[in-house]
């Protein structure tokens, strides 16, 4: 599936995500996809940061949409493991996200998705992400 695809998929499966929470895809390659998000002021924790759950649901999106491009339209394709590793604050403003295919098998797939803010070699999250696949 291409961003296109992969963004229309995303729409009607999620018809009640609230615009923008969710983020989209920005670029599909083998092994690779890039997505953004732009969080607003509902995902601020105190302090003024991006909250955590924001950056972890993100990073699952991108993990989501890094398996389904690879195996097709699959909606039970499900998160079986997520582990986030908050690395810097991150300040309120758009997200990047590069999910890296680690493995893909009939079953799991094996992710590694980095979120930035402003520049990718700071990342301000980091995420080891499985799936299991149906």
């Amino acid at each position: 599936m291409d961003a296109d695809a992969l963004n229309d998929f995303l729409e009607q499966a999620f018809p009640h995500a609230e615009p923008g929470s969710r983020g989209y895809v920005v670029s599909v390659a083998p092994g690779h996809v890039q997505a953004r998000m732009d969080p607003g002021d509902k995902a601020l924790r105190p302090g003024g940061l991006i909250s955590g759950p924001t950056q972890m649901g993100f990073a699952d999106m991108v993990a989501y949409a890094l398996v389904l491009a690879h195996i097709g339209p699959v909606a039970m394709a499900v998160t079986s493991a997520l582990n986030y590793q908050f690395l810097r604050p991150c300040r309120p403003g758009s997200l990047t996200a590069d999910a890296h295919m680690l493995r893909l098998g009939k079953r799991l797939a094996v992710m590694d998705v980095r979120i930035w803010t402003d520049d990718a070699d700071k990342p301000v999250g980091q995420a080891n992400v499985t799936y299991a696949i149906p």
